[in-house]
C-alpha cells in the first residue's frame, strides 16, 4: 500500500506512517497508479486530481475544514475522507481574541508608530485610541465548537455575546446592525458562499469590527475591501478567497490586520492535529472504523 502526502507535517506522530512519499508538487504531473492513501492540507481535491491517482482510498485531510476536497466525488469512487477536529479549537478560538484586542486596541498602529519614531512624548494620539471591549457586544456567527470557546474568552473579558445560527439565537442581519464586534465561526459550504454580502457589510454600524478565522469566501471580500478603504469598519483577517493572494488594497490600511492563515498555528495544537491525521490513517491500514469521516 503506497501514502503520498502534500508535505511533512509537525509532531512525532508523523514518523509512525510507513513508507510516506512527498510529492514535489501538487497535483502530480501524471497518473501514480497504486496510491491508496493521500496526506494533504489546504489543496484542491476533485475530479481531475482523483483522475491521477485511480487506485486512491483515503483522503487524509490535515484541519477540520475540508471545502477544498470534494466529498461527493470521493464518495462516487469509493474514497473516505477525515479530517483533525476538536483540537484546534482553543487556538483558534486564542487567535480570534487576539485580532479582537489588535483591531480595538490599535495594536499594529501602535506597534508601528513607536518603531517608526513617531511617539514623542504624551499621551496616544487620537487616531491610536481604542475602544473598550468590556460591555462591547459581540456577535458570533456560527457557534460551534470554536464559536463557543471565543464566547468563554469573550465573556472573561466582560463582553456581551450573542450569536446567530440555523438552530436559534438573532437573526443574522439583527445580529450584524446591533453588534460591535461581527467573528465568523460558520463552514464553507454553498450556503455560507458569500454569506456576508455586500448588503450585509452596510449592517454593520460605523466602527464596528469584523473577524474571520474561518474561510475567506464566507465574505464578499471585494466588498469588505471597499468597506475598509472607506474607513467606516476595521477588521482582523486570518483567511482570505483566494489564498496565498491578498487584496493589495488592504496593505497599506491601518483599519486592518492581516495574518496568513495561522489561527491554528501552535505548536502544540499543529502536533494534536498531525496525532489524529495520523490514527485516521493508521486505523484505515488495520481496516478499522475511522475515527473521524466526515462523510457519514
Amino acid at each position: 500500500m503506497t501514502i503520498v502526502a502534500t508535505q511533512t507535517f509537525p509532531g512525532p506522530a508523523w514518523e509512525e506512517l510507513p513508507d510516506v512519499t512527498v510529492l514535489e508538487a501538487w497535483p502530480p504531473a501524471g497518473p501514480l497508479a497504486g496510491v491508496e492513501v493521500l496526506v494533504e492540507a489546504v489543496v484542491a481535491v476533485g475530479p481531475p486530481e482523483l483522475d491521477l491517482l485511480p487506485d486512491l482510498r483515503l483522503v487524509a485531510n490535515y484541519g477540520v475544514g475540508y471545502d477544498r476536497v470534494d466529498v461527493a466525488a470521493c464518495r462516487e469512487r469509493g474514497v473516505a475522507v477525515t479530517n483533525t477536529p476538536g483540537v484546534l479549537d482553543a487556538a483558534v478560538a486564542d487567535m480570534t481574541l487576539a485580532l479582537i484586542l489588535a483591531c480595538r486596541r490599535h495594536l499594529v498602529e501602535s506597534d508601528r508608530f513607536v518603531r517608526e519614531g513617531r511617539w514623542q512624548r504624551g499621551w496616544a494620539r487620537p487616531e491610536l485610541l481604542g475602544r473598550d471591549l468590556a460591555s462591547s457586544t459581540l456577535g458570533l456567527v456560527g457557534l460551534g465548537r470554536i464559536g463557543s470557546e471565543v464566547a468563554r474568552r469573550a465573556d472573561a473579558f466582560g463582553m456581551r455575546v450573542v450569536h446567530h445560527r440555523r438552530s436559534d439565537g438573532l437573526p443574522l442581519d439583527e445580529l450584524l446592525r446591533t453588534s460591535d464586534v461581527v467573528s465568523l465561526h460558520v463552514p464553507l459550504t454553498p450556503e455560507t458562499d458569500g454569506l456576508i454580502s455586500r448588503e450585509r457589510l452596510r449592517l454593520l454600524q460605523d466602527g464596528a469590527t469584523l473577524i474571520n478565522t474561518a474561510r475567506g469566501a464566507i465574505v464578499d471580500e471585494e466588498a469588505l475591501v471597499d468597506e475598509l478603504v472607506s474607513g467606516r469598519i476595521s477588521a482582523g483577517l486570518d483567511v482570505f478567497a483566494d489564498e496565498p493572494r491578498v487584496p493589495e488594497r488592504l496593505f497599506d490600511l491601518p483599519n486592518v490586520v492581516l495574518a496568513p492563515h495561522i489561527a491554528s498555528a501552535t505548536a502544540e495544537t499543529r502536533a494534536a492535529m498531525t496525532r489524529v491525521l495520523v490514527d485516521n490513517v493508521l486505523a484505515f491500514l488495520r481496516g478499522d472504523p475511522l475515527p473521524n469521516p466526515v462523510d457519514r
